[in-house]
């Protein structure tokens, strides 16, 4: 592919077709509702895969198996998909209207991470992608992927090499336009695009992500032990959780938003447009949620992404909040839980009382 042609006669560059196609695609994608758009080659990051083998090897991913099972699709996107001569990465914001710390004073609810407040973003930012992907085929016919997620696609160091934002010292994507509140989404194709300029690293000396860490799950700015994350603890961890790591989870039910709710780039967020990422879930009382049976989980969390952990692992993560409220009168809220079949979910109730100082609850 030619960036430019030069007509006869002209000595200034005239603008290639695909020029032309990458503004008309940006256009398209802000129509359908993505805050920002970037294009870079799915070569564009050849150090991920090194750094991704890194972390593996340390352990750092936990009991994240899958992300070693299929790492050579993950380190390398032009592996995933030879095919593929460019990768439109894009942003969708979904930002808080409100502090999401605020409920981390309410000892009697559970902190829910705010992009799991609405609907499932999976879904969302999918049929966006596929909207956007179609316009494409029919405007330049090609072949395309679309990934949201759960795929083997490193979809923040792309993003990066598509100047979407770059990688905080928390590890996420922010950028000086949206700041740290948006989804990343991908479309491969085999079109062969102009590409953005890289973005660089701006946190500057700001260590405020890194300060207010509950677990100090970085070791070092710009990476993170899994391990001790409580997004990963509530979502990922199956099974009992290292009683250190419990206490310091505070009310948190599902994801952690300390480190994104901090940074100072979030003075540039734009509101989220979609409605489905409006709060569904809110504060809930934790002395109702540890009632729920399987049914009532799965009846309370249909199209949220809480449902995809299970009743088990849920009300494990409440049992842990209960037991971290310094509130007594939640015991009874405990006490059915004690010989429940889950073992991590017994084992949650048993700590719960304990912290609370009802061991005469425990028989």
């Amino acid at each position: 592919m030619q960036d430019c042609l030069f007509a006869a006669g002209q000595k200034k560059p005239v603008r290639s077709s695909m020029d032309g196609l990458r503004d008309r695609l940006a256009a398209e994608a802000k129509a359908v509702g993505f805050a920002a758009m970037g294009i870079c080659a799915p070569d564009a990051v050849p150090e991920a895969a090194g750094r991704l083998r890194a972390f593996l090897a340390e352990g750092r991913h936990g009991q994240m198996d899958w992300l070693a099972e299929r790492e050579t699709w993950r380190g390398s996107a032009a592996a995933l998909w030879p095919e593929a001569r460019s990768v439109i990465m894009l942003a969708e914001a979904y930002t808080p209207g409100g502090d999401p710390l605020a409920v981390l004073s309410q000892r009697d609810r559970g902190a829910v991470s705010v992009y799991a407040q609405g609907r499932d973003y999976h879904d969302l930012v999918k049929k966006r992608l596929k909207r956007l992907g179609r316009w494409l085929i029919d405007t330049a016919p090609c072949e395309i992927k679309v990934f949201v997620d759960t795929a083997p696609v490193m979809e923040k160091p792309l993003a990066q090499a598509a100047g979407l934002g770059w990688q905080g010292k928390h590890t996420n994507l922010l950028s000086r336009e949206l700041g740290n509140w948006f989804f990343l989404g991908a479309i491969f194709t085999t079109l062969d695009l102009p590409r953005d300029a890289a973005e660089v690293s701006h946190c500057g000396s700001c260590t405020a992500c890194l300060d207010i860490c509950p677990t100090r799950a970085f070791p070092a700015p710009y990476q993170l032990d899994a391990r001790k994350c409580i997004s990963y603890l509530t979502i990922e961890h199956k099974g009992r959780v290292d009683p250190e790591l419990r206490r310091l989870m505070g009310n948190r039910i599902y994801g952690c938003d300390d480190c994104l709710a901090v940074c100072p780039w979030n003075k540039f967020a734009v509101a989220a447009s979609e409605m489905g990422y409006a709060p569904r879930v809110g504060a809930p009382e934790l002395a109702e949620l540890a009632g729920m049976d399987d049914a009532g989980f799965r009846a309370r969390f249909a199209g949220s992404p809480i449902k995809r952990i299970g009743r088990d692992r849920f009300v494990r993560n409440v049992l842990y909040a209960i037991g971290n409220s310094g509130m007594p009168g939640l015991l009874a809220a405990v006490q059915s839980l004690i010989n429940d079949p889950d073992d991590a979910v017994a084992d949650a109730a048993r700590w719960a009382v304990g912290r609370l100082g009802g061991e005469e609850w425990i028989g």
